[in-house]
């Protein structure tokens, strides 16, 4: 699994062009229709903490799950600012995620997911997470999809600028394994400084997922462009899914 180090102060420039309000408005709806408008939630792969923070806001008791420090960091200083108190901030791997006691939720966006591989420590992955959800509670989660991986990124190489930041993004599709090698450079033109990380992200098809699910005792229920919040489509970049934990035998 990935942990960004280099990239973790640069972000959130870099991703400006996300639509987190339409994010947050889709989550929280998710949250409400099925009976969760308060309560624990994990944020999982939480990065700089965006959506972390906007859900605290709003009331929900956020934790802040990821297994970069650099990230955690930024999310921290963030709330500070903010003055936003009370979110817990955990730097774990989600193979092997320990949240201390039950959630009414978990979430997941930005493709945490496909940075977990291969498939058996994704299902793990998926395992852990459901096992501190509650009965009846949610797992809503985004994922890249094969036709992101082959396509949209597949061997492209492409240039994000920001004010004092530029990146050069190259992937490299493996078709054999389904995995996407994703080289970055990020150079800082003020400073005459270079970074460079490097990350495998894994493409999963909508059967495996569901299969991860099942496996994790989540019920799929809904899954939707993960851009659009519309229907799917075949050349859909996105997936996000809706899961509910489902209630063990006898109970």
């Amino acid at each position: 699994m990935a942990a960004y180090e280099a990239f973790a102060g640069v972000y959130d420039a870099f991703n400006e062009d996300a639509d987190y309000d339409a994010l947050f408005q889709y989550v929280t709806d998710t949250l409400c229709r099925y009976g969760i408008p308060d309560g624990i939630v994990a944020d999982l792969g939480c990065g700089t903490g965006e959506l972390t923070l906007m859900l605290a806001s709003v009331g929900y008791d956020m934790i802040g799950v990821d297994l970069s420090p650099e990230m955690l960091s930024v999310l921290r200083e963030k709330a500070a600012e903010l003055e936003q108190e009370g979110v817990l901030l955990l730097c774990q791997d989600l193979t092997q995620l320990d949240l201390y006691g039950t959630v009414r939720a978990a979430i997941s966006t930005f493709d945490t997911f496909n940075h977990i591989g291969p498939r058996e420590e994704f299902v793990r992955a998926v395992c852990r997470a459901a096992l501190f959800i509650e009965p009846g509670g949610l797992m809503l989660f985004d994922m890249n999809t094969p036709y992101k991986h082959e396509t949209i990124l597949a061997d492209h190489v492409y240039e994000i600028e920001a004010d004092d930041a530029y990146c050069v993004w190259r992937n490299r599709y493996n078709a054999e394994e389904k995995t996407t090698r994703i080289d970055l450079e990020i150079t800082y033109p003020d400073l005459e400084e270079k970074d460079t990380e490097s990350f495998l992200e894994y493409a999963y098809s909508l059967d495996e997922i569901r299969d991860a699910c099942q496996k994790a005792g989540l019920s799929v229920v809904q899954v939707v462009d993960g851009e659009t919040f519309g229907p799917l489509r075949p050349d859909s970049a996105r997936y996000f899914i809706t899961a509910v934990k489902q209630a063990a035998e006898g109970e």
